[in-house]
């Protein structure tokens, strides 16, 4: 029986080959793997061999960084291997000592390799634009072109190995985190009236979205009790990334940590403040909808732990796994056959660890690599419409690195996450579309309409809301003041209230929430959410009305991979994210929505 049927969550042993995802184009086994470590470990010296040679000639030149690129090669599944594993299940001590070992081999790697950069940065301009001219460097084009761009920022070669020397001991906040809330913590059970039901990371979702509402209060409480009888080391775990982010833009001449997290995208910092500015602007939009939820749920005080809940309740909306990807085929049809039976034979294939165990990590992600499968890791339930569009979702993900991997050399196949949430959020645009055109009555119509108004809310307004506190934190830092337990929430809780608005009462706990975001750890990242959703929705409404050459453009898109700047890539595929106009539709899409939910539920439902 599948793991998704049982109400407690298994040990990994005990999960289903078929539920777990193969990593075998990574490594075949453990031992394997330990093998290749070891050939890691033995070509690392080797590097220092090219010293002083890089500037010499372009064979020269390209001798090295073919050198690195088969190293960082295996690299690459080395460490995609023991991530993968250790997210699997973190509680695993194996799965730690992999992780730990790969951590010392690639810091010793970029200690080995920190002359690199400085060397060629150091060629005289005339002949290192002559070297770019030599068709031998055609595949190191970009990245060497990115790397004259951060020349102000790269350090002198001592300097440069004194911080790849620092890389370990920097994933010690994201490390310790991870391990006090994903295996440590111990939520407990809540009685339901199926019996009693484990609380965790990743069934709190199930628990918000019953429409019992004493159900859902037991567990918003219980589950944050657990933060806060832990809040001031996680306090700490925190203020000490955000410390690390600032020493390190300062350490390379950055302005602030935003400058230095937008800086290699070549996103202006302007982006990120229309981000806020015209999310700001539309708030009332939202105030409004908590205010028919409040009315619809008949609520003389709403929560935020009554958030969740669907205001069409009781509409049918459970779907096995395999059920989800036959849906998914379908709603992408439009892309054609290529991209949706690569997508289908993943899913169902061996990409996917498809359900919870214990010490897994929550939540869900796309590992796309250049040597394995697109990985994805979801923590997948069946009564849970969310999941369906979060493996839409993480399958974007994953056909944007099956097109970007098979259309770009190594050095350049990457995308950044600014793209990549394009790609993602582009699948689940897609999926409602088809869901919407397929409602057989107006329940279920003002279900998925429902559910769009909270995708929406939950990719733009939540996520720009989690930027603006990132930024706020990391400028009381910047600007000298300190971040404690209680700085850190009045923070968050400022926020709270500007975001809910006047209709929703902001509980004591309730700011404990930006304590838990896993993604703050990665420090600027969440922003790319909002800006992703804005794009998408923009590029499906372009392809879904175009023709052919839309499509194709969207392709050029998937196909370029870290080829171009981010924006410039989107901009090939139809869409000026440099402007606020993105996200100006994405906000005109969000009050339509809630119009037509106002409509439909004033039809008695």
């Amino acid at each position: 029986m599948s793991t998704e049927h049982n109400n407690t969550i298994p040990a990994r042993q005990d999960v289903a080959e078929a539920d777990r995802w193969n990593l075998s184009k990574l490594f075949t086994d453990d031992h394997a793997w330990r093998k290749g470590l070891d050939e890691f470990n033995s070509r690392v010296p080797e590097i220092t061999s090219f010293k002083g040679t890089l500037g010499t000639s372009v064979s020269a030149l390209h001798e090295c960084l073919d050198y690195l690129t088969q190293l960082e090669t295996l690299g690459e599944r080395l460490g995609y291997y023991a991530q993968l594993r250790y997210s699997e299940d973190a509680g695993d001590s194996k799965n730690q000592e992999r992780v730990s070992l790969f951590m010392q081999a690639a810091s010793a790697a970029t200690t080995a390799r920190s002359f690199v950069d400085p060397e060629i940065q150091s060629i005289e301009t005339e002949t290192l634009n002559a070297f770019l001219e030599d068709p031998l460097l055609e595949d190191y084009q970009v990245y060497l072109r990115k790397l004259i761009r951060m020349k102000p920022h790269i350090l002198s070669e001592a300097e440069e190995r004194l911080l790849g020397m620092q890389m370990e001991a920097n994933q010690t906040a994201q490390k310790a985190f991870s391990s006090l809330t994903d295996v440590d913590f111990d939520f407990g059970t809540i009685e339901t009236p199926e019996g009693p039901k484990p609380l965790s990371q990743s069934s709190l979702s199930s628990f918000l979205m019953n429409p019992d509402r004493s159900l859902r209060e037991t567990a918003y409480r219980q589950f944050y009790q657990v933060y806060n009888a832990h809040k001031n080391t996680i306090a700490t775990l925190y203020a000490g990334s955000v410390h690390l982010d600032t020493y390190q833009a300062r350490a390379r001449n950055f302005q602030s940590s935003r400058a230095a997290a937008l800086f290699p995208d070549n996103v202006p910092e302007d982006v990120y403040d229309n981000l806020i500015s015209t999310v700001s602007d539309h708030l009332p939009a939202l105030h409004r909808y908590y205010s028919l939820r409040k009315k619809l749920l008949g609520l003389d005080h709403y929560q935020i732990f009554d958030n969740y809940v669907p205001l069409i309740s009781d509409v049918e909306a459970t779907h096995s796994y395999s059920r989800a990807v036959e849906l998914i085929s379908e709603a992408l049809m439009p892309l054609g056959s290529e991209y949706v039976d690569t997508l289908r034979n993943g899913l169902l294939g061996g990409w996917v660890d498809k359900y919870e165990n214990k010490g897994k990590r929550s939540g869900a992600f796309s590992a796309g690599s250049f040597a394995g499968d697109p990985y994805i890791l979801m923590n997948y339930k069946e009564d849970v419409l969310r999941d369906v569009f979060t493996l839409a979702h993480e399958g974007g993900h994953s056909m944007h690195s099956w097109y970007s991997s098979r259309n770009n050399p190594f050095p350049h196949y990457d995308y950044t996450i600014f793209e990549a949430e394009v790609a993602s959020t582009f699948n689940e645009q897609l999926l409602l579309k088809y869901l919407l055109e397929r409602a057989d009555d107006h329940r279920m119509r003002a279900y998925l309409i429902n559910k769009h108004i909270d995708d929406i809310l939950a990719t733009l307004f939540r996520q720009t809301m989690f930027a603006e506190f990132e930024h706020m934190t990391h400028h009381m830092n910047e600007s000298g003041t300190p971040l404690t337990v209680d700085s850190l929430r009045s923070t968050y809780k400022s926020l709270l209230e500007k975001y809910f608005g006047p209709d929703v009462t902001i509980d004591t706990e309730s700011d404990l929430e930006g304590l838990r975001i896993p993604h703050f750890y990665r420090a600027y990242y969440v922003y790319k959410y909002a800006t992703g959703i804005s794009a998408a929705i923009t590029l499906s409404k372009r392809v879904l009305d175009g023709g052919a050459r839309e499509r194709d453009e969207y392709f050029n898109f998937l196909k370029s991979g870290g080829s171009r700047f981010p924006i410039d890539a989107l901009n090939v595929a139809g869409v000026d994210m440099s402007t606020p106009q993105p996200i100006s539709e994405a906000m005109t899409v969000f009050n339509e929505r809630i119009t037509e939910l106002e409509r439909l539920t004033g039809h008695g439902l």
